[in-house]
C-alpha cells in the first residue's frame, strides 16, 4: 500500500474540516437585524417565531418543512406562530381561527390540514360559515370554538399579532423572527431549503449571546 503524499493528506484534512464547518449566515443577505430588538415572552429560552397567514401560498409550501424542523429544536428553544392579517378581513378571519384553535388545544392537530383545505382542496375557510362547518367535520367542539373565536381575547390577540409584525419589521410572509433580534425569510435566504441553515445559525448566535 502506498502512503499518501503530504499534499494529499492536506487536501483530505481540509475536506474533513470543511464538511464539519457550520453554516454562517450573513447579515443583510441571509437575514436582517430587528432594530431595536424586541422583548420575548419565553423567559430564558430562545424564541423562534413564524409570522404567517393561512391564506399565503408561500406559507403553505413552507409548512410541511418547518413543522418537523420545529419539533426537533432543543429544549432551550421555543417555537411559536403569529398569524397576521395585514389589515385584510379574510386574513383576519383565518388569524382568529388559529388563535381560537390554539385556545382549545386544537391548533397543532389541524395546522397543516387548514393549509391543505385552503390551497389543495379549494375550501374557502375565510368564510365563517364554511370555516365552522369544516371544523365540525374535523371533530372540533363547535361551541368551544365559536365562543373562543368570538371572544374579545382572541380579537385582541389578532390585533397584537399585527402590531408585533410591524415592530419586527415584517412586510411579507412567511417571515421568521429569532429571539426578537434577527429577521429572515425564504426570499432572503434563497428558498425554503436554504432557510433552515440560516435559522439554525441564528439560533446558535442567540444561544451563545444568552450563554446557553
Amino acid at each position: 500500500m502506498k502512503w499518501l503524499s503530504n499534499a494529499s493528506k492536506g487536501l483530505i484534512i481540509a475536506g474533513l474540516l470543511a464538511s464539519t464547518t457550520l453554516f454562517a449566515a450573513v447579515v443583510d443577505r441571509d437575514y436582517a437585524l430587528v432594530v431595536p430588538p424586541r422583548p420575548t415572552d419565553s423567559g430564558k429560552k430562545v424564541e423562534v417565531v413564524e409570522v404567517f397567514s393561512y391564506a399565503c401560498p408561500h406559507c403553505n409550501s413552507l409548512a410541511p418543512m418547518i413543522e418537523p424542523w420545529a419539533k426537533k429544536l432543543p429544549s432551550n428553544v421555543v417555537f411559536k406562530r403569529i398569524p397576521v392579517s395585514f389589515g385584510r378581513p379574510q386574513w383576519a378571519t383565518l388569524a382568529k381561527a388559529y388563535y381560537a384553535l390554539e385556545a382549545i388545544n386544537e391548533a397543532d392537530r389541524l395546522h397543516e390540514k387548514i393549509f391543505a383545505a385552503l390551497h389543495t382542496q379549494g375550501i374557502n375557510l375565510s368564510s365563517q360559515d364554511t370555516l365552522f362547518d369544516w371544523l365540525d367535520k374535523q371533530g372540533v367542539n363547535h361551541q368551544k370554538f365559536v365562543d373562543a373565536f368570538n371572544s374579545f381575547a382572541i380579537q385582541s390577540k389578532v390585533q397584537r399579532g399585527d402590531q408585533k409584525a410591524i415592530e419586527f419589521g415584517v412586510d411579507a410572509v412567511p417571515t421568521i423572527i429569532v429571539d426578537g433580534k434577527f429577521r429572515t425569510s425564504p426570499s432572503m435566504a434563497g428558498g425554503n431549503g436554504a432557510l433552515f441553515p440560516v435559522m439554525d445559525d441564528l439560533i446558535r448566535q442567540a444561544l451563545k449571546s444568552r450563554g446557553l
